[in-house]
């Protein structure tokens, strides 16, 4: 159980002294609630109780909407050990926010007619089950039929022993691709963190160049990305919080802020921090970066199975919430848009751990929203962010 001590500079839950929140007295054709102080209360209130019954150590939720003003709070510490407070301007691991940007700079090769999505896979890459048949389409919308790396039992054990070594793309293909197909691509909806690593090395095929400057070059710089960055290795700039995490081989707490995320390379090993995250989740939702007819195409979202979610071409839409969760052991991001209102919410937390079953940012992004959009609130009531976990025999 996590056992939060309370920071120097206030209790357990309360707003760390990075607030703001402002209102504008304008009003606009949205039902959306204006940001002022009275819907920060009750904004406090409902990301408080997450964090207590969730134990939760810090959090740092922003929240944006055109005329309605800004919430930008952050909650609790971060650093356990010291009670340092949570702040807003910490960069953080975003996990499976990555697939976000991988799969842009696939689209951005597609639009430049470089790839085509319904290319099968073994166009680009050997050695690939089923390859023939599974198009980079299947792999984006998380419908190939893979089996997922992450859920191996040889490299959960591999991970957990040494979790600061680093893993190439073909290690981690190497434990997928031992095991059988789990169905033809098209059947059905299996998060795959495999699919990813296959289309980062088709970006690197098609485009050129590394992943890592592929991505600054053609999506970074171009959406005004100022502190997101690929890691190369374990290394993450500062400020950020420690992450805490139960996914490991002893199933015991640990602090997992250096460990190599390399593991999720193309699927999830990016950093980045609350207002390019912000900037993010519109350029995402809008297509900035892509042509209308690209863009029109990832909106389609067919369903996942999950009630009131679709996904497809690397984004999710929970109930008209565009964007995607990501989390990484110690951390967890949630970055949405709902485009009537043009509003952003972004949750940033410092730890991965499940509360029955459900992922903390989760907790959050339905507490947030049903408030502020009791008819869109966001839930995902089962994860789908692909981190290890134990096997049974594990």
């Amino acid at each position: 159980m996590l056992v939060v001590p309370a920071s120097a500079g206030g209790a357990y839950g309360a707003p760390t002294p990075d607030v703001t929140v402002t209102a504008s007295p304008s009003a606009s054709d949205t039902d959306f609630p204006v940001l002022d102080a009275a819907m920060a209360a009750r904004l406090d209130t409902a990301i408080q109780k997450v964090m207590r019954e969730a134990e939760v150590p810090g959090v740092t939720v922003g929240l944006w909407a055109p005329g309605k003003g800004a919430y930008v709070r952050s909650f609790g510490v971060a650093d356990k050990a010291t009670g340092a407070p949570m702040k807003s301007d910490f960069y953080i691991r975003i996990g499976s926010e990555t697939k976000t940007f991988t799969v842009t700079a696939l689209l951005e090769l597609v639009d430049q007619g470089k790839v085509g999505l319904d290319d099968p896979i073994s166009k680009y890459i050997d050695g690939v089950p089923n390859g023939d048949r599974i198009a980079l389409r299947d792999l984006a919308d998380m419908r190939s039929g893979l089996f997922n790396y992450s859920e191996d039992e040889g490299f959960f054990k591999a991970l957990t022993s040494d979790p600061k070594r680093p893993f190439t793309p073909q290690q981690l293909l190497d434990y997928a691709f031992k095991h059988p197909i789990q169905f033809q691509p098209g059947e059905r909806f299996d998060y795959c963190n495999t699919n990813l690593i296959l289309l980062g090395l088709v970006v690197e095929k098609a485009g050129g160049q590394p992943l890592g400057a592929f991505l600054k070059e053609h999506v970074l710089d171009p959406a005004g990305l100022r502190h997101t960055v690929f890691p190369t290795g374990a290394e993450f700039p500062s400020p950020h919080a420690q992450g805490y995490t139960n996914q490991t081989a002893s199933g015991k707490v640990e602090i997992s802020t250096d460990w190599n995320p390399s593991w999720g390379w193309a699927a999830g090993a990016m950093i980045s921090n609350l207002q390019d995250l912000r900037t993010w989740a519109r350029v995402l939702a809008t297509g900035t970066l892509l042509t209308p007819e690209t863009q029109a195409e990832r909106l389609k979202t067919p369903p996942t199975g999950i009630p009131g979610a679709g996904y497809g071409l690397g984004i999710f839409n929970v109930q008209g919430w565009i964007g995607h969760n990501g989390s990484l052991p110690g951390y967890q991001t949630l970055t949405i848009y709902l485009p009537g209102p043009q509003a952003t919410l972004v949750v940033l937390l410092n730890t991965d751990i499940l509360d029955g079953g459900i992922e903390p940012s989760t907790l959050f992004g339905q507490a947030v929203t049903r408030i502020v959009t009791p008819d869109h609130v966001f839930n995902l009531p089962v994860p789908v962010h692909g981190t290890p976990s134990p096997s049974p025999a594990s």
